[in-house]
């Protein structure tokens, strides 16, 4: 396939909102590939390298090749140009990624130039995601929709069944099937603004513990225990203590879900980085084991005795997993039983679940140092790979009054507008100390205007990052701090987002650095301020 049909088509993805014009772009798309092709058009339309990170800065796009006239580049072509790229390491490894990255947009049109400039810097975002892409699979080898999206989720891999149904048709569909041994998708929840809001939609409910550690499914097959994170990654080798627990239990072929988390002498949890750290460790894992022992936490069974529960409710699998994992390894939880008068979801307003025990149970489990809860609807299958509507996660959200230092270019559809925004918080003596980056909750209206008054308020501009005076103070949501090396405070923050331009407020009353730092763990708020249910913040001071 031409390079050149699937930037057109991603274009036109982004250019449309509507999910049935999306499904019928891609699925010509997807008519008009080949098997091989797959592994790189699935990946590239969600905006994803396949080899992760590859060490292309901008400095690799200072003075590009002009365009080709003409299209002869293929996918897989400039895919493997991107795989060069990913193996250049060493002394002199900036020249050769210059030279590598040159040349691929040497070969590429001015519309190919673009999506590849857009996928190198992760700014492909035209919403061709996953659950849209299956359903134009479907349409394009005229499968049933419902054996696609289960044979995803039991591969893990819309591009491995993707590249069997175009080869072989619907048929291949009967291949997938839950194995023991063979990782599959985690089932995902949605978000809700409060405790009440989640119960009021799913009751009867449990509701659980949100752990604030790694996401693990944990397969046993008689004495072969397989450790996997929420990518499907194999990291069994790392965790000898999650492989001893599973070995302990009294069951065979069998498929849990859980986190991993790490707790000190007083049962609180060590920060989100430390176990990351801890699980990304590949060398003297002993060492690292006696450092900071991990416990898994399991919070469901996706098969037991070789059995498929899948398609089991919650309640039952619960049954399930409390006879297989003894209590101090399953999660904590408290069940909230129908409004009287009323089953779930009813919604006729004449009964409300009571919700004080959920609410009480939220509260103690940010007291623990967790990080909020999972509300589960008792009658759910388990939907590995998808945002299930039966998973509700609630969760305090921070804010901070953060000062605008630069910004970065953007690229693909945020071609001309400065979009990544380099945040910082005020120092005692008026400077400012960056804590990160973001673009992330940015309209085309903010964009137009931010881009518009940063224009006014800048110093420099190298062609990629805009210096500007730090005037303008933006609202920023995110989900907690971690250690980070890369920024002067040793803090960055984590999944953070703009939720508005704050015009009315100056710089000199931005939060400052020791407000930020002012949190303990999880439960805390650094920022002193968190969004009501109703998703309002209290007002900047």
């Amino acid at each position: 396939m031409l390079l050149a049909t699937l930037a057109h088509v991603s274009r036109e993805v982004a250019a449309t909102s509507a999910r049935s014009r999306k499904i019928a772009l891609l699925a010509e798309l997807f008519g008009a590939a080949e098997p091989a092709d797959v592994p790189v058009v699935i990946p590239w339309l969600a905006g994803r390298l396949p080899q992760g990170r590859i060490g292309v800065g901008r400095q690799a796009l200072k003075d590009p090749a002009p365009p080709a006239e003409t299209a002869t580049l293929t996918v897989r072509e400039a895919d493997d140009v991107v795989t060069a790229l990913a193996a250049v390491s060493g002394p002199g490894s900036q020249t050769v990624r210059r030279r590598l990255v040159q040349d691929l947009l040497g070969a590429a049109t001015e519309e190919e130039q673009r999506f590849l400039i857009a996928l190198l810097f992760g700014e492909v975002r035209q919403g061709a995601l996953d659950a849209v892409a299956g359903e134009a699979l479907a349409r394009a080898t005229q499968a049933p929709p419902a054996a696609v999206r289960r044979a995803v989720m039991l591969a893990g891999s819309l591009q491995s069944v993707a590249e069997r149904l175009l080869a072989d048709g619907p048929g291949a569909l009967a291949e997938f099937r839950l194995t023991v041994g063979r990782p599959v998708l985690p089932m995902l929840a949605q978000t809700a603004g409060g405790v009440t809001e989640a119960v009021g939609r799913l009751a009867p409910c449990g509701v659980e513990e949100k752990l604030d550690g790694i996401r693990v499914q944990v397969h046993r097959r008689g004495d072969v225990v397989r450790v996997y994170t929420r990518t499907l990654d194999d990291i069994t080798a790392r965790l000898p203590e999650v492989t001893a627990a599973a070995l302990a239990l009294d069951g065979d072929r069998f498929i849990l879900d859980g986190e991993v988390i790490a707790l000190d002498a007083d049962g609180r949890p060590h920060a989100f980085q430390d176990v990351a750290g801890r699980v990304g460790s590949r060398t003297d894992v002993g060492a690292a084991a006696a450092a900071l022992p991990l416990s898994p936490v399991f919070f469901d069974v996706l098969a037991a005795d070789g059995e498929d529960l899948l398609d089991l409710s919650y309640a039952e699998r619960r049954t399930t997993l409390d006879r297989l994992v003894p209590e101090p390894m399953r999660v904590r939880r408290v069940v909230v039983p129908a409004p009287d008068g009323g089953g779930a979801g009813d919604g006729d307003g004449d009964t409300a679940p009571d919700t004080a025990e959920a609410e009480a149970f939220w509260r103690a489990t940010l007291d623990r140092g967790h990080e909020g809860v999972v509300v589960k609807a008792l009658d759910t299958p388990y939907s590995a790979g998808r945002r299930g509507a039966g998973w509700v996660k609630v969760k305090p959200v921070h804010t901070l009054d953060l000062v605008v230092l630069a910004a970065e270019w953007g690229h693909g559809r945020r071609t001309g507008r400065l979009s990544n925004l380099h945040l910082g918080a005020r120092r005692p003596d008026g400077s400012f100390v960056m804590l990160g980056k973001t673009f992330k909750g940015l309209t085309d209206a903010m964009l137009e205007w931010q881009t518009a008054r940063l224009r006014e308020l800048a110093v420099a501009d190298d062609g990629f990052t805009v210096r500007v005076r730090p005037e303008l103070v933006v609202e920023i949501a995110y989900d907690g701090l971690q250690r980070s090396s890369r920024y002067p405070a040793g803090v960055t923050l984590r999944f953070a987002r703009v939720l508005r331009h704050r015009e009315d407020k100056p710089a000199s009353q931005a939060d400052t650095l020791e407000t930020v730092l002012g949190g303990h763990g999880p439960s805390a708020d650094p920022a002193g301020k968190t969004l009501d249910e109703d998703g309002s913040s209290e007002p900047g001071i």
